[in-house]
């Protein structure tokens, strides 16, 4: 786990190295472990280091293989690393390190563009050949590792950050009216490849793009899960399709524990990481260490589940860590909340994951972590109503559960010039769930919207999130239930399972077999950030700092009008999804003061 960057130029000149490495330093809080840049011709490559696999300085980034002729910056891991070098071993290829770097380089030598098919895990690299010359970035299939693009034709650069792209400098910072429009419609979701700048792109999910010396590009989708019933699985009963899944899932747990440093779990109370403690409880060695955050309660609702958290640690006997955030410190953790921010994110979760980060990396190095469960499960209650809707009305049936507002109302937020002509947001879903492409005969809405969820939405939420807040403070988590082996199964599963017992049914039944009746009976958890929720007097205070600032007024990105008019009652208006109307526009504006006028 690390951060990369890098610059392929087109117009003959030389690589800025320097914009490399300022680039590089930018990511120092992802990889403090170690840092490192390399040169070829039109190529550079920097790497800030995480050691989590071969901690030795054999693992050291950029690497590069004069043998084989290619060189390689990568941010991830390999969970079958191991077996791969097995494989490789034995049709010759010898190794220097014990690093799955390494694995990937002789991987690519040995499959070629296949490579990344072989490769079990999470990774955004890129890997240069240099007898001919081409370069490769490669994301993986879920999109658990981000890579950011600028390309203004003389070169493309690339990083595992937008603000370290940033600090390369030469990237226009224009708005792009599109990534905004998907922002203000998704309650801050900006899918890929777009993002709120014009001149920043992202590599999207399970992608591979191919850049040759002349600047000529071809980019390419490697992996797609399918979705809809499978006939070879049609007599399967419901108890097979449990086990299947558990089986699959005790895999995808077993495969994140590889590491040469210990392995935490971040412990919510809820089933989908009480699961994860079930399951590591039977295949680790050592007791592992669990950490869990809450908050004082808020407007009579409670502010953490350390009621079922410590039910769990205790039932399984992890070293259990708690992190109690009393309110008058949730605002001060905001502006380092909006510095680790990649892009602007207004989730509770965001500050929440970022103080308990800050914490457990203290302890350990690596967690695993439940996201992904709703989403690759059906858990949200809204998924329900898709259950009986014809595919042909998903788009339209979507976009009422989840958008925060229609397209005409856009203008009464941001300037007229900022938004799209056309209901950008709205095509983007109907584009997707009707792509036929990864869909089975007889697939329904629901398997429409889950693998619209999973492959355009979960990578910009959940994922992002999690991957910013940990990264931030040094910390790699990792997600079992986007394991892919997992998610294609489940993308199979029959709809009623994944929907039984109010949603993630099937996964409810795993649980009573390996939890607590409790942890698993209990309603759907979700507690709130105090002063997110209600915005307290001193997360307004601090609003209204940003909102007036003279940047804030010279950008022109919000209508003075609507400020003026959120700001008087901040707590008065709230999107269909029951979000705060004022805390995702003062963030947007906040993310560009801390990032773009720096």
């Amino acid at each position: 786990m690390c951060g990369i960057s890098g610059e392929i130029r087109f117009d003959g000149r030389a690589t800025d190295l320097e914009a490399v490495e300022r680039m590089t330093r930018a990511l120092a809080p992802r990889g403090p472990d170690g840092h490192g840049t390399w040169a070829h011709g039109p190529v550079a490559l920097g790497h800030r280091r995480l050691a989590i696999i071969d901690v030795s300085p054999r693992g050291a980034q950029p690497m590069a293989d004069e043998e084989l002729g290619c060189t390689i910056a990568f941010n991830g891991c390999i969970y079958n690393h191991r077996e791969l070098r097995r494989e490789l071993e034995g049709v010759g290829y010898r190794f220097r390190s014990t690093s799955d770097t390494e694995v990937i380089l002789k991987a690519h030598h040995r499959w070629g563009d296949d490579a990344p098919e072989h490769l079990s895990g999470m990774f955004a690299y890129a890997l240069h050949w240099t007898a001919s010359g081409r370069t490769l970035l490669v994301r993986d299939r879920q999109g658990i590792k981000p890579l950011y693009l600028t390309d203004d034709g003389d070169r493309l650069r690339f990083a595992s950050t937008l603000p370290a792209l940033l600090a390369g400098g030469g990237v226009r910072t224009d708005v792009d009216p599109v990534g905004l429009h998907h922002y203000l419609t998704f309650h801050s979701i900006v899918p890929a490849p777009h993002t709120v700048l014009a001149d920043v792109r992202k590599l999207p999910p399970a992608t591979m793009l191919s850049i040759e010396p002349d600047g000529r590009q071809e980019e390419r989708t490697w992996w797609r899960a399918t979705y809809g019933p499978d006939p070879d699985r049609a007599e399967w009963t419901e108890r097979d399709w449990q086990d299947a899944i558990a089986d699959a899932l005790r895999v995808a747990v077993r495969r994140r524990l590889v590491a040469d440093v210990p392995v935490g779990v971040l412990l919510s109370g809820g089933l989908d990481s009480s699961l994860i403690v079930a399951l590591l409880a039977e295949e680790a060695d050592a007791v592992p260490s669990t950490f869990s955050i809450g908050f004082d309660p808020v407007g009579g609702r409670a502010g953490d589940e350390y009621r079922w958290s410590d039910l769990v640690a205790r039932e399984f006997g992890t070293d259990h860590h708690r992190l109690h955030v009393p309110s008058a410190e949730v605002a001060p953790a905001l502006p380092g909340a909006v510095a680790a921010m990649s892009e602007p994110m207004a989730s509770h979760d965001v500050v929440a994951f970022g103080l308990l980060s800050h914490v457990v990396a203290q302890h350990v190095k690596v967690v695993q972590s439940g996201q992904g469960a709703d989403e690759v499960f059906a858990g949200y209650h809204w998924f329900a109503d898709l259950a009986s809707c014809p595919p042909d009305a998903t788009a339209d049936a979507y976009l009422d559960a989840f958008r925060d507002r229609p397209h005409d109302e856009l203008s009464s937020l941001v300037p007229a010039d900022l938004v799209p002509t056309r209901d950008v947001s709205a095509e983007l879903v109907r584009r997707h769930v009707d792509d036929p492409g990864g869909l089975a005969p007889g697939a329904g809405a629901l398997d429409r919207a889950l693998r619209f969820e999973i492959e355009a939405m979960m990578p910009d939420d959940p994922v992002k999130r999690v991957d910013n807040m940990t990264m931030a403070w040094a910390l790699e988590a990792r997600v079992p239930f986007l394991d892919p082996d997992l998610v294609a199964l489940a993308a199979r599963c029959p709809a009623e399972l994944k929907l039984a017992d109010g949603g993630k049914g099937i996964l409810k039944d795993i649980g009573r077999k390996v939890l607590p009746a409790e942890v698993v009976d209990r309603p759907k958890g979700y507690f709130p950030v105090p002063g997110l929720v209600q915005l307290d007097d001193s997360v307004v205070a601090r609003l209204r700092e940003v909102l007036g600032d003279p940047a804030a007024r010279r950008r022109g990105l919000l209508r003075p009008e609507a400020v003026d008019r959120l700001l008087a009652a901040p707590n008065a208006e709230l999107t269909p999804t029951g979000g705060n109307v004022l805390w995702p526009l003062a963030l947007l504006e906040w993310w560009f003061q801390v990032h773009v006028d720096r």
